[in-house]
C-alpha cells in the first residue's frame, strides 16, 4: 500500500504534467510542512516551474488544483504564500495508513524500486598504531550511513580502507628488530608498537643515520624483502586483532578491508598512464596533476610521484577508486572522513574525472568536524594524550553502569552489565551523530547518559516503557494479539499528532540517505518519543473502553516498532527493561 504523502504525490504529478506538460516531475516532490497549523504536507516546486516559464505562481497552482483529485485522502488543497500547496490529512486516511502498518504491510517506509550500489569508504586506522578517539566519527557516521542505506533496500559494500603501508613502517622495523620487548608485545602489542615508534622517530630526529636506516629498511620492505615482509605481516595480524575487538564492541562490520598495501602493484603503471595522457606532468623531478581549468585547485596541483619515486596517497586512492568500480560497479562511492581532508578529496574527484571523463559514478566526501573538550579544546586526556577508543569504550560503560546499579540495585550484575553496555556505547553513538556532522561538538558525559533530553537512554528507556505496556497488557507471547487487527479510531489530538509523526519516518531515513545527515533521523526519533509522551499522559490506555484500548495499543505497538527500527542504522540497541 502507497502511504498518503506518496498517493498525494503521485496525484500532484498527473496534475500538473496536465497544466505544464514539459514539467520535469523529479522536482514535484511533497514535503511534511514546516509548520502544522498550514497543514500536514506541502510542495513548493509550482513556484519554481512557473518563475522559471514567467508564469504567475498562483495562477499555475490554482490550475494544478483544478486538476487534482486528493478527496479520499485531505481537505481541499489550499495555496499560500506565492504559490505553495497546502494539504491536510483526514483522519480516515491517517487510520487507513496505520491499520496497514499494523498489518505488517511496511513500516512507514518502502525498499528502493531501483536500487544503487554504493561503497562507503569509512573508519580507515593505522596499522601498529591504537584506535584513539579521532576514529570514532568515521567509525560511527560511516557505519550508520551503510545500515540506513541497506535499510532502503540499497545494495552496500563497506570497505575499510586501513593504513598498511608507508614511511611509519620503516620506523618500525628498525625498531623491532634492536628494541622490541617480546613480553610487552604479547601482553599490549599495540602498546609496544607505538613505543617502538615513539623511540625510532625520536632518535631519527637526532640522528640523521637513524632516519637513513629507517628509510633502507622501508625500501626493502617495498622490493620484497622476505624477513621485513614477515616483520609487516605480523604487526598487521596484531593490528587486525585490536581493530576487530573495537569494532565488535561498536557492532561494526566492513565487507572487504583492503588496506593500502593491496594497491601498490597498480602505482606505477597508474602514474605512468596519467603521463602519456598529458594529465600529469614532471614538476621538479615529481609527478604532480594540475588543475588549470579548475578555479579553487588551480594553485593546489596534486603529487602522485615524489621525486625519490615514492607514491602518496592521491596515488593510492586513484588505484583504489579504479578497483572499486572494476570490481563492484558502483553507482556511489562516499569517502566519510574529517574536515581538514576537504582539498585532498577534491584534488582526488578532479584527477579521476579528466582521467576518466565517460564515468558516470557519483563521488561524495561526506566530511564531519572535531570533537571537542568541555574547554572548547580537541578532546584529549587530562594530560593532554590522545585518548584511546578501547579507553574511551570502558568509562562509557563504567558511567552507565553506575547509573544501572543506582537506579536498579535489585537486578543481578551480570544484568546491570549488559544493560551498562548497551546504554553506555549508545549514548557515545548518539552524541556523536546527533550534531550537524559537519560542526564540532563538545563531549559531554552528563550529556549523553542523561535519561532525559535528546540522548541515546532517553530514547532506549522510551522503548522499553512502551513495552513495559504489553507486559502490564498480558500480551502472550506466541500468539497473535486481538488489538493487532483493531480499527484504529483517532479521537484526541495527541492521537492525531503521533500518528502523524509516525507516517513520516520513511521521508526522514530517505533524507538521511540522500544528503548523509544521520541527525535528522536522531531529531526526529526524540521528536516521536516527545509525542508518545504526550499521548500517553493525556489518553489513557489500558483504563481504556475495549475498542479505543485496542487502537491505542496499536499506536504504541507501532511506535515502539520505529523507535527499534530507527535506532538500528544509528547503530544502537534496545532493551526491553532498563
Amino acid at each position: 500500500m502507497s502511504l498518503p504523502h506518496q498517493l498525494i504525490e503521485k496525484r500532484l504529478h498527473e496534475a500538473v504534467s496536465a497544466v505544464l506538460p514539459d514539467a520535469d516531475l523529479s522536482t514535484v516532490g511533497v514535503r511534511p510542512c514546516p509548520d502544522p497549523k498550514f497543514g500536514d504536507y506541502q510542495a513548493s516546486a509550482l513556484i519554481s516551474l512557473a518563475k522559471a516559464r514567467k508564469l504567475n505562481p498562483r495562477q499555475v497552482a490554482a490550475d494544478v488544483i483544478a486538476k487534482l483529485d486528493v478527496r479520499d485522502l485531505c481537505d481541499a488543497p489550499e495555496i499560500a504564500g506565492p504559490g505553495f500547496l497546502n494539504f491536510l490529512l483526514k483522519p480516515v486516511a491517517l487510520s487507513a495508513a496505520l491499520e496497514s502498518a499494523a498489518r505488517g504491510e511496511h513500516l512507514f517506509f518502502e525498499r528502493a524500486a531501483q536500487p544503487r550500489t554504493v561503497v562507503v569508504d569509512f573508519s580507515s586506522p593505522n596499522v601498529a598504531k591504537p584506535m584513539h578517539v579521532g576514529h570514532i566519527r568515521s567509525t560511527i557516521l560511516g557505519d550508520c550511513l551503510a545500515r540506513t542505506l541497506r535499510l532502503l533496500g540499497h545494495r552496500v559494500i563497506s570497505d575499510n580502507h586501513l593504513g598498511d603501508w608507508g614511511t611509519q613502517f620503516g620506523m618500525l622495523i628498525v625498531g623491532w628488530k634492536q628494541h622490541l620487548d617480546r613480553a610487552a608485545l604479547q601482553q599490549d602489542p599495540i602498546a609496544e608498537m607505538e613505543r617502538l615508534y615513539k623511540r625510532v622517530n625520536a632518535a631519527a630526529e637526532l640522528d640523521r643515520a637513524v632516519l637513513a636506516q629507517a628509510r633502507q629498511e622501508l625500501v626493502k620492505l617495498q622490493n620484497g624483502d622476505a624477513e621485513n615482509l614477515r616483520l609487516w605481516r605480523e604487526m598487521l595480524t596484531l593490528s587486525q586483532a585490536q581493530f576487530d575487538t573495537i569494532y565488535q564492541r561498536l557492532g561494526v562490520e566492513f565487507d572487504k578491508t583492503l588496506g593500502e598495501s593491496f594497491y601498490q602493484p597498480r602505482l606505477q603503471s597508474l602514474v605512468e598512464e596519467l603521463l602519456a595522457k598529458g594529465i600529469a606532468r614532471m614538476s621538479e623531478g615529481a609527478v604532480a596533476v594540475f588543475f588549470e581549468e579548475v578555479p579553487q585547485l588551480k594553485e593546489s596541483p596534486a603529487l602522485i610521484q615524489k621525486s625519490d619515486g615514492a607514491f602518496n596517497y592521491t596515488t593510492t586512492d586513484l588505484a583504489t577508486l579504479v578497483y572499486r568500480l572494476e570490481t563492484w560497479h558502483p553507482d556511489e562511492i562516499v569517502y566519510v572522513t574529517d574536515g581538514r581532508q576537504q582539498l585532498h578529496f577534491q584534488q582526488l574527484f578532479a584527477a579521476f574525472r579528466r582521467w576518466h571523463p565517460e564515468s558516470r559514478v557519483t563521488l561524495d566526501h561526506v566530511w564531519f568536524g572535531s570533537i571537542l573538550g568541555e574547554d572548547g579544546k580537541p578532546f584529549k586526556t587530562r594530560t593532554g594524550e590522545t585518548i584511546r577508543l578501547s579507553d574511551l569504550l570502558d568509562e562509557a560503560e563504567e558511567r552507565a553502569l553506575k547509573v544501572v546499579s543506582e537506579k536498579n540495585p535489585e537486578l543481578p550484575p551480570s544484568r546491570q552489565r549488559e544493560i551498562a553496555r548497551v546504554v553506555g556505547i549508545g549514548a557515545i553513538k548518539y552524541a556523536d551523530l546527533l550534531p550537524n556532522r559537519q560542526s564540532d561538538y563538545v563531549f559531554s558525559w552528563d550529556k549523553m547518559l542523561a535519561l532525559n533530553g535528546n540522548t541515546a537512554p532517553y530514547l532506549q528507556y522510551a522503548y522499553a516503557r512502551i513495552r513495559s505496556i504489553f507486559r502490564k497488557a498480558g500480551q502472550p507471547e506466541a500468539a497473535e494479539p486481538a488489538w493487532q487487527q483493531a480499527a484504529i479510531n483517532l479521537c484526541a489530538a495527541e492521537e492525531m499528532a503521533l500518528g502523524k509523526h509516525l507516517l513520516n519516518f520513511g521521508l526522514v531515513l530517505e533524507g538521511v540517505a540522500e544528503e548523509y545527515r544521520p541527525n535528522y533521523l536522531c531529531n526526529y526519533l526524540y521528536e516521536l518519543a516527545g509525542h508518545f509522551t504526550r499521548f500517553y499522559e493525556n489518553c489513557p490506555v489500558l483504563k481504556a473502553e475495549a475498542g479505543q484500548r485496542d487502537s491505542r495499543l496499536v499506536l504504541c505497538d507501532l511506535t515502539a516498532r520505529v523507535l527499534h527500527t530507527g535506532l538500528e542504522p544509528l547503530g544502537i540497541e534496545t532493551l526491553e527493561q532498563m
